[in-house]
Protein backbone atom coordinates (compact mmCIF):
# COMPACT_ATOMS: atom_id res chain seq x y z
CA UNK A 1 0.00 0.00 0.00
CA UNK A 2 0.95 3.53 -0.82
CA UNK A 3 2.72 4.99 2.59
CA UNK A 4 3.31 1.68 3.98
CA UNK A 5 5.83 0.75 6.19
CA UNK A 6 6.64 -2.93 5.88
CA UNK A 7 5.14 -6.31 3.80
CA UNK A 8 2.62 -7.67 5.44
CA UNK A 9 2.85 -10.13 7.74
CA UNK A 10 -0.73 -10.47 8.45
CA UNK A 11 -3.86 -8.87 7.28
CA UNK A 12 -4.20 -6.87 10.08
CA UNK A 13 -0.62 -5.51 10.66
CA UNK A 14 -0.50 -1.76 11.45
CA UNK A 15 3.14 -1.22 9.74
CA UNK A 16 1.60 -2.50 6.37
CA UNK A 17 -2.11 0.05 6.21
CA UNK A 18 -0.36 2.55 4.86
CA UNK A 19 -2.41 6.02 4.08
CA UNK A 20 -6.00 6.86 3.58
CA UNK A 21 -6.37 8.91 0.37
CA UNK A 22 -8.71 10.78 -1.30
CA UNK A 23 -10.43 9.54 -4.19
CA UNK A 24 -8.41 11.62 -6.86
CA UNK A 25 -6.36 13.66 -4.46
CA UNK A 26 -2.38 13.59 -4.44
CA UNK A 27 0.18 13.17 -1.87
CA UNK A 28 0.11 16.21 -0.40
CA UNK A 29 -0.01 14.91 3.32
CA UNK A 30 -4.13 14.71 3.61
CA UNK A 31 -3.37 10.76 3.37
CA UNK A 32 -1.28 11.14 6.31
CA UNK A 33 -3.40 8.75 9.13
CA UNK A 34 -2.86 11.87 11.63
CA UNK A 35 -3.30 14.57 9.01
CA UNK A 36 -5.62 17.54 10.16
CA UNK A 37 -8.81 18.01 9.25
CA UNK A 38 -10.81 21.10 7.32
CA UNK A 39 -14.46 22.09 6.33
CA UNK A 40 -13.22 23.89 3.72
CA UNK A 41 -13.89 22.13 0.24
CA UNK A 42 -11.02 23.02 -2.89
CA UNK A 43 -12.28 24.35 -5.95
CA UNK A 44 -9.06 23.34 -7.34
CA UNK A 45 -7.32 19.97 -8.64
CA UNK A 46 -4.70 20.52 -5.77
CA UNK A 47 -5.98 21.71 -2.48
CA UNK A 48 -2.65 23.77 -1.73
CA UNK A 49 -2.94 22.13 1.82
CA UNK A 50 -2.04 18.86 4.00
CA UNK A 51 -5.22 18.63 5.28
CA UNK A 52 -8.31 15.59 5.01
CA UNK A 53 -11.29 17.29 3.48
CA UNK A 54 -14.37 16.70 5.69
CA UNK A 55 -17.49 16.70 3.09
CA UNK A 56 -20.26 15.79 5.21
CA UNK A 57 -23.00 16.80 2.31
CA UNK A 58 -23.96 16.16 -1.03
CA UNK A 59 -22.21 14.81 -3.59
CA UNK A 60 -19.85 14.25 -0.54
CA UNK A 61 -16.58 15.32 -2.10
CA UNK A 62 -13.27 17.10 -1.30
CA UNK A 63 -13.00 19.44 -4.31
CA UNK A 64 -16.37 21.34 -5.07
CA UNK A 65 -16.91 21.38 -8.64
CA UNK A 66 -16.05 16.98 -9.28
CA UNK A 67 -13.11 16.61 -11.52
CA UNK A 68 -13.43 12.68 -12.68
CA UNK A 69 -10.12 12.64 -14.63
CA UNK A 70 -7.44 13.13 -11.41
CA UNK A 71 -6.51 9.55 -11.37
CA UNK A 72 -7.14 8.15 -14.92
CA UNK A 73 -4.05 6.31 -16.32
CA UNK A 74 -0.12 6.99 -15.27
CA UNK A 75 -0.73 10.54 -16.25
CA UNK A 76 -3.77 11.16 -14.38
CA UNK A 77 -3.85 14.78 -13.01
CA UNK A 78 -3.15 13.95 -9.22
CA UNK A 79 -2.07 10.31 -9.75
CA UNK A 80 -0.43 9.35 -6.31
CA UNK A 81 1.30 6.29 -7.82
CA UNK A 82 5.37 6.54 -8.70
CA UNK A 83 6.54 6.69 -12.20
CA UNK A 84 4.78 4.13 -14.85
CA UNK A 85 2.52 3.14 -12.06
CA UNK A 86 -1.18 4.07 -11.75
CA UNK A 87 -4.70 3.23 -9.63
CA UNK A 88 -6.16 0.00 -10.93
CA UNK A 89 -9.82 -0.14 -12.88
CA UNK A 90 -12.81 -1.97 -11.37
CA UNK A 91 -12.77 -4.52 -13.85
CA UNK A 92 -8.68 -4.96 -13.06
CA UNK A 93 -9.25 -5.79 -9.20
CA UNK A 94 -12.44 -7.74 -9.77
CA UNK A 95 -10.20 -10.02 -12.42
CA UNK A 96 -7.66 -10.24 -9.54
CA UNK A 97 -10.21 -10.63 -6.82
CA UNK A 98 -11.52 -14.02 -9.00
CA UNK A 99 -8.29 -15.62 -8.55
CA UNK A 100 -8.72 -15.06 -4.75
CA UNK A 101 -9.55 -18.60 -2.50
CA UNK A 102 -9.40 -19.42 1.08
CA UNK A 103 -10.31 -17.74 4.84
CA UNK A 104 -8.54 -14.47 4.08
CA UNK A 105 -8.47 -14.71 -0.21
CA UNK A 106 -6.75 -10.49 -0.18
CA UNK A 107 -4.26 -11.34 2.16
CA UNK A 108 -3.50 -14.72 1.13
CA UNK A 109 -3.13 -13.52 -2.29
CA UNK A 110 0.08 -12.82 -4.07
CA UNK A 111 -0.89 -9.16 -3.65
CA UNK A 112 -1.05 -9.66 1.06
CA UNK A 113 -3.57 -6.95 1.15
CA UNK A 114 -4.20 -5.73 4.75
CA UNK A 115 -7.50 -4.37 6.32
CA UNK A 116 -6.38 -1.06 7.08
CA UNK A 117 -9.52 0.73 7.42
CA UNK A 118 -11.34 3.41 6.15
CA UNK A 119 -11.00 7.19 6.90
CA UNK A 120 -14.47 8.41 7.36
CA UNK A 121 -15.41 11.74 4.97
CA UNK A 122 -17.75 12.94 7.82
CA UNK A 123 -15.67 13.43 10.70
CA UNK A 124 -12.11 12.44 9.97
CA UNK A 125 -12.46 9.59 12.01
CA UNK A 126 -10.29 6.24 11.35
CA UNK A 127 -12.44 2.53 11.42
CA UNK A 128 -12.43 -0.56 10.64
CA UNK A 129 -8.35 -0.82 10.98
CA UNK A 130 -7.59 -5.15 11.38
CA UNK A 131 -11.50 -5.62 10.46
CA UNK A 132 -11.62 -4.31 6.61
CA UNK A 133 -9.86 -3.56 3.58
CA UNK A 134 -10.90 -0.72 1.40
CA UNK A 135 -8.57 -0.31 -1.52
CA UNK A 136 -9.58 2.46 -4.09
CA UNK A 137 -10.07 1.92 -8.53
CA UNK A 138 -9.82 4.40 -10.84
CA UNK A 139 -12.97 4.08 -12.30
CA UNK A 140 -16.14 6.94 -11.52
CA UNK A 141 -19.87 5.91 -11.01
CA UNK A 142 -22.05 9.03 -11.53
CA UNK A 143 -20.83 11.90 -8.15
CA UNK A 144 -19.06 8.59 -6.89
CA UNK A 145 -16.10 6.11 -7.35
CA UNK A 146 -16.00 2.36 -7.24
CA UNK A 147 -13.48 0.53 -4.89
CA UNK A 148 -12.79 -3.04 -3.54
CA UNK A 149 -13.96 -4.05 -0.27
CA UNK A 150 -13.41 -7.19 1.82
CA UNK A 151 -13.30 -8.64 5.30
CA UNK A 152 -13.16 -12.00 6.27
CA UNK A 153 -13.89 -14.51 3.15
CA UNK A 154 -16.48 -11.54 1.87
CA UNK A 155 -15.13 -9.88 -1.34
CA UNK A 156 -17.13 -6.76 -2.44
CA UNK A 157 -16.94 -4.30 -5.50
CA UNK A 158 -18.68 -1.26 -4.01
CA UNK A 159 -19.61 2.65 -4.92
CA UNK A 160 -18.34 5.35 -2.18
CA UNK A 161 -18.31 9.30 -2.21
CA UNK A 162 -14.82 10.43 -2.77
CA UNK A 163 -14.13 12.20 0.26
CA UNK A 164 -13.60 8.95 2.07
CA UNK A 165 -9.85 7.94 2.96
CA UNK A 166 -9.49 4.33 1.36
CA UNK A 167 -5.88 2.50 1.20
CA UNK A 168 -4.10 2.98 -2.47
CA UNK A 169 -2.20 -0.67 -4.22
CA UNK A 170 -0.38 0.70 -7.26
CA UNK A 171 -0.64 -1.19 -10.66
CA UNK A 172 2.35 -1.23 -13.48
CA UNK A 173 1.34 0.08 -16.15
Amino acid sequence: NLGATQVATSSSHANSYGDLYQWGRGTDGHQLRLSGTTPTLSTSNVPGNANFILAPNTPFDWRSGQNVDLWQGVSGINNPCPSGYRIPTLPEWDAEQLSWTGAEPAFTSLLKLPKAGIRFANDGSINYSAANGYYWSSTVSATNSRYLLFYGSSVYLETSNRAAGFSVRCIKD
